[in-house]
């Protein structure tokens, strides 16, 4: 009889829900509404090509309510919690419980991100704790664990530029062990959205 082995790795991505003023709300106060939604919607094709090819399983965290229109035939579910720290526990919480041991989780606003740095991120996982994708702007674009660690997501300073330094500060004084990737620059402003043209395209037209 052939046994069917679970996959032990896995990439969440968390998405929010397509709505007008809800999505990209500091470009917006630039380039309107509309126009961030066009730009998340970029974002969030590339973000599922990016997860297409990958060896890991894969599960979409929708803020709000699943869409069945985005990343068809992949596994789905809804963010829960109270503000963002929350939400990430509880998505590493349920994922550790079903069994996964190197599990990572994105954003879904990264136009320079590859499958390449998701599939890096899960090798460093096999030799430490944590691992991170710095972000531009202090914070951080990815964050793995390969065993659970509920303090990463308590008492941070969301979206604030010293957010990934602190953690890492507190990291060290819990004698875990950690490695990051390369620097990436994730869209919030006219400014970021500037390094890339493709995107601005979008809201030239």
């Amino acid at each position: 009889m052939a046994f069917k082995f679970m996959n032990k790795e896995l990439v969440i991505v968390f998405v929010k829900n397509i709505q007008l003023g809800k999505v990209k709300t500091r470009l917006a106060k630039t380039v309107g509404d509309d126009n961030a939604v066009k730009v998340y919607k970029a974002l969030l094709e590339i973000t599922e090509n990016v997860t297409k090819n990958i060896s890991a399983d894969v599960c979409i965290h929708f803020s709000e309510t699943l869409d069945e229109t985005i990343w068809k035939n992949t596994k789905k579910t809804i963010q829960h919690g109270e503000d963002l720290g929350a939400r990430m526990k509880n998505a590493f919480k349920t994922s550790f419980e079903k069994g996964y041991e190197r599990i990572v989780l994105i954003g879904s606003d990264l136009p320079s991100l590859t499958t390449a740095h998701l599939n890096t991120a899960l090798t460093k996982l096999k030799y430490n704790d944590i691992v991170f994708g710095p972000a531009e702007d202090g914070g951080y674009y990815l964050v793995g664990l390969s065993k659970m660690h509920d303090f990463i997501f308590e008492n941070k300073p969301w979206s604030e530029t010293h957010l990934l330094e602190t953690t890492l500060n507190e990291i060290k004084t819990k004698k875990a062990t950690y490695d990051v990737l390369e620097t990436l620059n994730d869209i919030d402003t006219i400014e970021d959205l500037n390094a890339f043209p493709q995107l601005m395209k979008l809201i030239s037209n």
